[in-house]
């Protein structure tokens, strides 16, 4: 049976699987859930900078998502912490007229 990553318990219980088809567990002892041998997946800077060319079209995130090989909620954390990135205030200088 799994361990618990927490308490090291191994007074666990399946409890369903994520959103990927990975069992999940759920610890008797601490409750805390957890997945056996969780892997993170490195997005290549090459990657990220094709979903920084799409992102302006009118492609939708699954689409993107689709394309590029990642998930949408990685793709949806992207565009957020991007967007958090932004400045509040952007400064617009008007053009000058030419007579």
């Amino acid at each position: 049976m799994a361990t618990c990553p927490k308490c090291g318990s191994q007074n666990t219980v399946k409890n369903g699987h994520i959103h990927n088809g990975k069992e999940r567990f759920k610890c008797g002892n601490c409750g805390r859930q957890f997945v056996e041998n969780p892997t993170n997946k490195v997005i290549l800077q090459s990657t990220k900078d094709l979903i920084d060319k799409l992102l302006p079209e009118k492609i939708s995130l699954a689409g993107i998502a689709r394309v590029t090989g990642v998930s949408e909620l990685w793709l949806q954390k992207y565009v957020n912490a991007k967007y958090e990135s932004l400045p509040k205030q952007v400064n617009v200088q008007s053009k000058q007229k030419e007579c």
